[in-house]
């Protein structure tokens, strides 16, 4: 199982990464939360065009990915998880559960390290927000990231299915939560007890840094409220709000956010 796992996880991925696209694609034409100021013909190709620049730089650097590692580590007993008996179940759980954390954690510290926030900022630079903006990234933050993972894979020990269950949830989840898709209001609040929904996402892409410093999350909801960087709503409402970065603004939010606190 593990093998095979490991020697089609590329094709696994592409496949339910077409299928997301695709579907996320269709809901926006059919229901879109907000009009989009410029068009998909003068957005996608860019957005698109960085997917397939990262997956081949990092399938070029990286010698290993995080579920030929997860499959390494299980063979050498390496890993928090690989020392406790616990169910398969309850392994793959809390494997999924204690990646989506670490992910939690990178993007705070992408908000608050200037370094990191100068190659971050090219996410939140789309003016627009729909399901190409959840695939928008520098390839050196794709390569940072990828790396980060790596040494939670390494830390944890988790079961190689977990990290496909988990890789294909953080790309799934990352280009519905970016969808610009209207979803009705008690579904929206039922949803983001658990997960992370577009309206959630969407106050984390606000120009305002008091906003964009919230919902860092990517799947799972919880993190925000649990370390208090949960924001409902936007103060604007999310078809007034503005999405994007400040023109010529380089500082990192989270550094604004408490100069203006202390003055």
């Amino acid at each position: 199982m593990e093998s095979y796992l490991v020697q089609h996880e590329p094709w696994l991925r592409l496949s339910a990464f077409g299928a997301v696209l695709a579907a996320m694609a269709l809901w926006e034409l059919r229901a879109p939360r907000r009009a989009l100021g410029r068009s998909r013909l003068q957005r996608w190709p860019a957005n698109l065009g960085l997917v397939v620049l990262n997956t081949a730089l990092l399938r070029f650097i990286l010698p290993m990915t995080a579920i030929g590692l997860a499959a390494l580590a299980s063979a050498r007993g390496w890993g928090v998880l690989n020392l406790l008996a616990l169910p398969p179940w309850l392994a793959l759980a809390a494997a999924v559960a204690a990646l989506d954390l670490a992910m939690y954690f990178q993007h705070v510290l992408f908000h608050a390290v200037p370094a990191l926030w100068r190659l971050h900022r090219v996410h939140h630079a789309d003016s627009d927000f729909d399901v190409t903006t959840g695939v928008r990234f520098h390839p050196a933050e794709m390569l940072i990231s990828a790396l980060i993972k790596l040494g939670a894979v390494a830390a944890l020990g988790p079961p190689v299915l977990a990290v496909l269950v988990f890789e294909v949830l953080l790309n799934a989840t990352s280009m519905f939560n970016h969808g610009n898709v209207r979803l009705p209001l008690a579904a929206d609040r039922l949803l983001r007890r658990l997960i992370v929904t577009p309206d959630m996402h969407r106050v984390h892409h606000s120009a305002l840094p008091r906003e964009s410093n919230s919902n860092f999350g990517f799947n799972l909801s919880w993190w925000d409220r649990l370390f208090g960087t949960y924001l409902a709503q936007p103060a604007a409402g999310h078809e007034r709000m503005t999405i994007g970065v400040s023109p010529g603004s380089d500082e990192i939010p989270l550094h604004s956010q408490r100069s203006a606190l202390r003055h």
